[in-house]
């Protein structure tokens, strides 16, 4: 293996706090994202071990652009998925859940369906994806973020067994964080906030021992067990406000 990992969504937050490991442990690293400063900052302070591409997952051509920095990076061993997009959205503001649905759904089906016939053509390969512990139930504060990440994980899960099906030798992890200190919910007051570079570490564990599924932290190990044992008729009652 020659320790080579792309990132998709790593200007900030999780994403960048993964690369930044990765780095430090001599992995060759590309990241992309949409903010062209970002990157351009990001490389000048990283040095030539980072390779950097602008990519927006909702383009028509990202496929082709994820392509180009994975040949940049002189191959890839691991394609992490961590561009996502969601808000609490109580209003129900329909421009708001179609741009979730366009960036976690649309665009992340577009970047893993990249990778997965990038490692078919090489022999194999690794696909991570973040996706959330807001997948384990519908959440009413955030209709399309947890339909999309539910979505993400299934649909993870339908490219494992179509791996096996074809002899493809994908493997895949599932990375589901609890709260998060990003910009996504900055300031939402959510509690048992964590930090990215406290799920950045678990990341990188996972991704080492190639474990399928992985929440974040414990604490929400224990809270999602306990979401799943709730009938859905007493679910839909419970009056969840951030």
């Amino acid at each position: 293996m020659m320790n080579r990992i792309v990132i998709v969504g790593a200007t900030s937050g999780i994403g960048l706090a993964t690369a930044r490991l990765f780095l430090v442990e001599g992995w060759t690293v590309g990241i992309a994202g949409r903010r062209e400063a970002c990157l351009s900052q990001l490389k000048d302070e990283l040095g030539d071990s980072l390779h950097t591409r602008r990519i927006d997952v909702c383009d028509d051509n990202a496929s082709e652009d994820l392509l180009s920095l994975i040949s940049e990076c002189g191959g890839a061993d691991i394609v992490l998925i961590a561009s996502g997009f969601g808000k609490q959205n109580y209003a129900l503001d329909t421009v708001t859940e179609i741009k979730t649905m366009q960036t976690n759904a649309v665009g992340f089906t577009r970047m893993v369906d990249a990778a997965y016939h990038y490692f078919e053509t090489v022999g194999g390969g690794h696909i991570a994806v973040i996706s959330s512990i807001a997948g384990t139930k519908g959440l009413g504060a955030a209709p399309s973020y947890s339909s999309t990440k539910r979505m993400q994980s299934t649909y993870l899960q339908a490219l494992a067994q179509l791996s096996r099906m074809n002899h493809s030798g994908i493997t895949f992890t599932d990375i589901r964080p609890g709260f998060v200190d990003t910009d996504f919910i900055k300031g939402s007051g959510m509690p048992l906030m964590m930090t990215p570079e406290k799920v950045a570490t678990s990341i990188v564990r996972a991704l080492k021992a190639r474990r399928r599924k992985v929440v974040v932290d414990w604490k929400y190990a224990i809270l999602v067990f306990v979401w799943k044992l709730i009938p859905d008729c007493i679910w839909e009652r419970i009056p969840i406000k951030k």
